[in-house]
């Protein structure tokens, strides 16, 4: 799980980085003393979580969070324990935190973030829409072992069907998640989680044993290692 920290006292700053650094599963992608500078990095980028204070000199935690298209999960952090009831009104506010505060307590309040956000990945499946011979199939994304490209045709495989378009390999590369599907031959894409074993030049998913060419081992080593982190 990814966090930032915007908090413009570096005492605090200091001790949520320390907490943090005790966690394995928890990484620190940036901190910022503005709510400013941190909006700049929702500009180009995204996070699991944020732990956001509520009193910052530019804008208040509370006012900036309604800012965030999309926002993550926050973890409010203040002196101030007023603010309590306003902030749980906000549905992506999952702890508030009082300074001081203890590590146990940090951790509770990470463990209950990292609940919320794998109850949302789970509740909320992501699908692609195919036009097959003018019918509208669905099809999860999760589901798809693999996808196979013959000259105009891609065929998506799962466990029990396999749907073919006309299309091109080089648009389904683009458009579904390089953490989950990757490239590994010029006529296949393969979903990480859906491989079973692999060797040197082969990768098997669901008993089919697909070719790994030459020009993608670099690459897909590089994605193995970091599915394993």
């Amino acid at each position: 799980m990814n966090c930032i920290i915007i908090e413009d006292e570096m005492p605090a700053q200091r001790i949520l980085k320390n907490y943090i650094n005790k966690i394995p599963d928890l990484t620190l992608l940036d901190n910022f003393q503005t709510a400013t500078n941190a909006n700049e990095f929702f500009k180009k980028e995204t996070v699991d979580l944020v732990l956001l204070d509520i009193n910052l000199p530019d804008i208040s935690g509370l006012d900036f969070i309604k800012t965030i298209k999309n926002p993550p999960k926050i973890i409010m952090t203040t002196a101030y324990p007023d603010y309590a009831v306003d902030s749980f009104e906000l549905d992506t506010i999952v702890d508030y935190l009082v300074k001081p505060f203890s590590f146990d307590r940090f951790l509770k309040a990470i463990n209950k973030a990292e609940n919320r956000i794998n109850h949302q990945e789970k509740t909320q499946k992501k699908a692609i829409f195919l036009n097959i011979d003018k019918t509208i199939h669905k099809l999860y994304v999760e589901d798809i072992l693999y996808i196979e490209s013959d000259r105009n045709y891609v065929t998506f495989f799962t466990q029990n069907k396999k749907l073919s378009v006309i299309d091109s390999l080089k648009k389904w590369a683009e458009v579904l998640s390089s953490k989950q599907f990757i490239q590994i031959h010029k006529s296949y894409i393969i979903n990480i989680k859906k491989i079973e074993k692999y060797s040197g030049s082969n990768v098997f998913i669901n008993t089919q044993k697909l070719p790994l060419g030459r020009t993608y081992k670099n690459s897909f080593s590089e994605s193995i290692n970091s599915s394993k982190s």
